[in-house]
């Protein structure tokens, strides 16, 4: 039987994947607006091979794409009736590439849009949508749950509570847009320590914000818990006065300017290993050389060994030509 999460967490970092639904639409097999992911029951095909792109880029755990694939999300796209072909295909094809080599698979709770805070109906609506993926996920055999990019704490409350009644590891993040911190005004701290109190594994901040505007408040997070963190931000480019990606007026067509290099991946994961986060993953617009430039900054991936006969005397491409190196 594989490690499990908790356990390759106590043992050191653990490498997440990327993103999915921006790359499938840049692809040509999302829609972009509303970014559902019937992509699992269409071309399955397509996503596939993405996974296979990360698991083979040094990715150690594989979200399948079960984010937005709760019912009122999908109904507005007319696959309200969809959602558990939808779950239950997305981890279907997740643990077929897993196998392939010795990664976990990890089903994917995410915001659903439906939570009202002057509402608490909406909370029961939540927690049933919620356990409706998480039925369809468990029967499937996933290894953990992540709940992530929530803006209301609430809402990331009752995704933990909800995941961990199913007994698997959970990892929950929050995701800040203008302000870091929730909808409530809740900071990373608070964050922190509540989703900790409801029972979450490990916390965290995912998506929406790059790199440089994630980390400072992963530290507020690390101060305020003992927990283990887990931290994706987005590979994009943000602004001083607009710090989240989907605020930019390029967001989702012309987004690919500000794409973050791989370099600039690598280097957020060595300063995260440092800053003492152990799930280090990355989001939106992270794509396989970004996650295999993180696996080679953390160690987990060797150079490449093969043969290549440099000649200084006669240089035989354009690389040796010109000096280059890895850029590191």
């Amino acid at each position: 039987m594989p490690q499990g999460i908790l356990e390759r967490l106590a043992d050191g970092v653990v490498l997440g994947d990327g993103g999915y639904l921006l790359e499938l639409e840049r692809r040509g097999y999302v829609r972009a607006g509303p970014f559902t992911p019937e992509v699992s029951i269409t071309h399955p095909g397509a996503l596939e091979e993405l996974h296979r792109e990360f698991l083979l880029a040094g990715a150690e755990v594989l979200q399948a794409l079960t984010f937005y694939a709760s019912e009122d999300k999908l109904a507005t796209v007319g696959l309200g009736g969809k959602v558990d072909d939808i779950n239950r295909e997305a981890v279907r094809i997740a643990k077929s590439v897993a196998a392939e080599g010795d990664s976990l698979v990890a089903m994917t709770l995410s915001m659903t849009w439906v939570y009202d805070p002057g509402d608490r109906a909406s909370e029961d609506r939540i927690r049933k949508q919620f356990d409706r993926q998480l039925e369809v996920a468990v029967e499937s055999g996933v290894d953990l749950i992540i709940a992530e990019t929530f803006t209301w704490l609430d809402e990331a409350v009752i995704a933990t509570q909800s995941s961990k009644a199913t007994g698997l590891p959970v990892i929950t993040t929050v995701a800040f847009e203008q302000e870091p911190h929730d909808h409530k005004g809740h900071s990373p701290a608070d964050c922190a320590r509540r989703l900790t109190d409801a029972g979450a594994d490990v916390v965290g901040i995912n998506c929406l914000r790059n790199p440089a505007n994630t980390l400072p408040y992963m530290q507020e997070m690390r101060a305020a818990v003992s927990t283990p963190l887990a931290c994706q931000p987005v590979a994009y480019e943000t602004l001083p006065d607009t710090p989240f990606f989907t605020g930019r007026p390029e967001f989702p067509f012309r987004l690919d300017p500000l794409q973050l290099t791989r370099h600039a991946m690598g280097r957020y994961a060595l300063e995260a290993r440092d800053m003492g986060i152990s799930y280090i993953g990355s989001c939106c617009g992270s794509v396989a050389a970004h996650v295999r430039a993180m696996a080679r900054s953390l160690g987990k991936l060797p150079d490449d060994e093969a043969e290549w006969r440099m000649q200084e005397d006669k240089p035989m491409s354009a690389y040796e030509a010109h000096g280059h190196t890895d850029g590191s």
